[in-house]
């Protein structure tokens, strides 16, 4: 028996739902890719998995300016669930930077990557596994271009009140959890809604709040560590200064762990005292930190901390900041130094980890499982 839920604001609770999560390595995206039904009938769509924005969309026909994706572009001709937005509905008034064309609620979203998606408003029916989600709001995207490699749109799960978990509301108590598999494997990983996927032995590090960009999921970090020793950096890095600036944000749709400049360079040149004795190799793109691991069956590094806010500390496996970057046995350390004063905490860092947020608490969890 299929599950339905109508949308926002209504007032039932909901038994968990969810999805099989899938890294878009194979298809050229170092993103993470969730299957979702599109529509009535729905039609599957790849979406990325962003908890960084709030916007869920997908490409929409007519295209004046559609990227390459795996799946047909969605057509909503072809859906008896497609309703257009007015501009003077409440929808319209909750999208940032929202227009009004012949009467139709317009957005437009730009990424931090330069990306962007520009289009319409929507109100139309998700399906996740056996579960229909009626009467979500999302992003009919007639021009899209950008980093969007083969994904036919976004699945935003952000803090703001447009994303999926915003919309959801009290029907999953703004909770969610996903387990990223390790890019390279044929296994998938999940991505699940409700309190009951919550799981019992996490480790729960509070969230904090910026109001000056809610849909951004911060947490306090105090430090990060090379072999078991702190690094020595001041605190006031990471912290989220009066203007709103810098703080450390989770974020699935960001790849490589981005960290302010001065955090960076004192991060790396431990790494690399602790690794003196490992083959150098040239740079690649953004990483300055290479290995030439070509011929190595077996390769000893130091672990690399996060020490968080309260006391907690995340100790990464090696897949997880050490990355294959070409077939001839080149490794860098998958770290990068941030434009800003913004730290993002990418996917290659939370892969294999379970990673839960229970919005309505405000808490994110570590663990317990390895996936």
């Amino acid at each position: 028996m299929d599950q339905r839920i109508t949308g926002p604001g209504v007032g039932y609770r909901v038994d968990e739902f969810g999805s099989d999560v899938v890294s878009g390595m194979d298809q050229g995206s170092g993103e993470y890719f969730v299957r979702i039904g599109v529509g009535s009938p729905a039609r599957n769509q790849y979406m990325v998995l962003d908890s960084g924005s709030d916007i869920v969309w997908v490409q929409c026909q007519p295209c004046t300016q559609c990227y390459q994706q795996s799946d047909p572009v969605f057509d909503p001709s072809l859906s008896v669930s497609f309703t257009g937005v007015s501009c003077g509905s409440s929808v319209c008034d909750r999208v940032e930077n929202s227009g009004c064309h012949a009467g139709r609620c317009k957005y437009e979203v730009m990424y931090g990557d330069g990306s962007y998606t520009k289009g319409t408003m929507a109100i139309e029916t998700l399906t996740f596994g056996h579960t229909i989600v009626k009467n979500v709001a999302i992003g009919c995207g007639h021009s899209n271009s950008g980093m969007f490699t083969a994904a036919a749109g976004l699945l935003g799960l952000g803090g703001g009140s447009m994303s999926l978990v915003g919309q959801l509301g009290g029907q999953t108590g703004g909770a969610f959890s996903y387990c990223l598999v390790s890019r390279g494997t044929e296994s998938t990983g999940s991505l699940q809604f409700g309190r009951g996927v919550l799981p019992v032995g996490a480790a729960w590090v509070p969230l904090i709040r910026n109001p000056l960009t809610p849909s951004f999921y911060y947490i306090g970090l105090s430090g990060l560590g090379v072999g078991g020793v702190r690094v020595p950096i001041s605190e006031d890095v990471f912290k989220i200064t009066e203007l709103g600036d810098g703080g450390v944000v989770m974020d699935t749709g960001t790849a490589v762990t981005r960290l302010p400049s001065m955090a960076y360079t004192a991060f790396r040149d431990a790494f690399i005292a602790e690794t003196a004795s490992l083959p150098r190799a040239p740079a690649v793109s953004m990483f300055d930190t290479c290995y030439d691991l070509d011929g190595f069956v077996t390769v000893r590094v130091p672990t690399v901390s996060f020490f968080l806010s309260g006391g907690q500390i995340l100790t990464l496996p090696a897949r997880n900041f050490l990355i294959p970057v070409n077939d001839k046995g080149t490794f860098c350390f998958a770290f990068a130094a941030s434009p800003s004063r913004l730290s993002i905490i990418g996917n290659i860092q939370q892969e294999g980890i379970q990673i839960s947020f229970d919005g309505a608490n405000g808490f994110v969890g570590f663990g317990p499982n390895i996936c």
